[in-house]
């Protein structure tokens, strides 16, 4: 897919201008030559639109030639702190902060976004205009270290919701559950009428418990405050509330989930929901695009899954924050590198690069302009950063001290058929490592 360039043109030459006006000579109107080097993540998307925004930015800065690096995700962490530690990279592309090491946690080891930063190593870009164009709750969540700005996130995905099968519902009779009572009888309904309540890709096991995050972010709203407190000791994975999380676990993976789905991946498990015999898919939102390539023949919605009997506690998506872009403290291309993420974060090129890669946007003005961009809008503002975002496993910890995880624990997944019992080893492996 290609991208309109007459909007972009006109920003770049617009600041190319700027650029120039603010010049005391000509050879400050021209400007030095500079090689701009780029490090980003595999990303086909996102990769195709950076190729035509590098292109229109050299055209608008004659001076300055981008050399874009492209490796793949799980190599970025390393080569991000290889190249700043040799001065060999100018803008980074960085994923969100997350997993930090907090002043209640002991005997653990920092991310390496939180090492860069402590070693000085990331500029710190709290003052620059064009981190005002991204909406406060990002900035704070996924490029603040300690009070000070250091990246700009570009988009973030949800994982907490489920795709809804509106056409089904109807032909049952139920309304859209929003509350966890709503939702058991729902499922009981569709079953009853010879359909499938859910499905998800039981195959590779990570989707079980995936699917389940909505109910565990229901149940604790205050993800970051929930993962202070199991540290702490203020509360435990086996007393009395979250028991009632280890139940509706139990009830999720082996009462709503369709029989084989432990012989469904990740990817067919989309495929399989659109036949449209399934009321409910709890997955996240990148599914979205797979489910439209499909061509289900029904109408579908996408919501918070709703875990909690309060229904106050069902209107919040949980999930991650994606790209973002930091630069490093030592460039020497420090005012290129400003301009260029200046340009890129302008409102109508940042609409561009959303509707290119289909992030949930991290700019208030931008939309995503899809069917799964008219569900979630409504949820956009309730938006919070996941369990697993915070979590950071005691050092000592056993094998079942991650309850998010517990959902994927029960047979026929693994080998837990009783939630009390599976609560309290839980709590006793976590215990292990405090």
């Amino acid at each position: 897919m290609r991208h309109t360039k007459r909007p972009l043109l006109a920003i770049f030459v617009a600041l190319a201008l700027l650029t120039a006006a603010c010049g005391d000579d000509d050879t400050a109107a021209e400007g030095e030559a500079v090689t701009l080097r780029v490090l980003v993540h595999q990303n086909p998307p996102m990769v195709e639109f950076m190729e035509d925004f590098n292109s229109q930015f050299e055209d608008a800065n004659p001076n300055i030639t981008v050399s874009m690096s492209v490796v793949n995700a799980s190599d970025l962490s390393t080569v991000t702190q290889t190249r700043l530690t040799a001065n060999d990279v100018d803008v980074i592309d960085i994923f969100g902060f997350s997993n930090a090491a907090q002043p209640y946690m002991s005997d653990v080891v920092p991310p390496n976004w939180q090492t860069l930063i402590e070693a000085g190593l990331l500029l710190d870009i709290t003052d620059q205009p064009f981190v005002e164009n991204y909406d406060t709750a990002t900035i704070e969540d996924a490029g603040s270290y300690e009070g000070r700005v250091y990246a700009v996130n570009l988009g973030r995905v949800s994982y907490s919701g489920m795709f809804v099968n509106i056409d089904l519902l109807e032909e049952v009779g139920v309304e859209t559950p929003t509350t966890w009572t709503e939702l058991v009888d729902a499922c009981d309904t569709v079953k009853a009428a010879g359909y499938e309540c859910m499905t998800v890709g039981g195959a590779d096991g990570w989707p079980i418990f995936v699917g389940s995050y909505g109910l565990l972010g229901a149940m604790f709203p205050d993800q970051a405050e929930f993962v202070e407190a199991l540290w702490t000791g203020e509360t435990a994975w086996d007393d009395e509330t979250t028991l009632v999380l280890w139940e509706r676990y139990q009830t999720y993976a082996q009462e709503m989930l369709e029989q084989g789905v432990t012989g469904l991946a990740h990817d067919a498990a989309i495929a399989r929901y659109a036949a449209g015999d399934v009321a409910f898919a709890p997955t996240g939102v990148w599914q979205a695009p797979a489910l439209e390539d499909a061509g289900p023949a029904f109408d579908w919605t996408y919501v918070p899954f709703p875990g909690s009997d309060d229904p106050a506690d069902n209107q919040y998506l949980f999930g991650k924050y994606d790209q973002g872009w930091a630069i490093a403290a030592d460039s020497p291309n420090q005012e290129a590198a400003l301009a260029y993420l200046s340009a890129f974060s302008d409102p109508d090129n940042y609409q561009a690069f959303v509707n290119a890669v289909g992030f949930l946007p991290t700019q208030p003005t931008a939309t995503l302009d899809s069917k799964l961009g008219a569900a979630v809008a409504p949820y956009i503002e309730n938006y919070r950063v996941g369990f697993e975002q915070y979590w950071v496993m005691p050092s000592g910890a056993g094998q079942w001290a991650d309850g998010s995880q517990g959902a994927s624990w029960f047979q026929p997944f693994n080998e837990w058929s009783d939630y009390r019992s599976l609560a309290t080893q839980s709590q006793s492996d976590l215990a292990a490592g405090l």
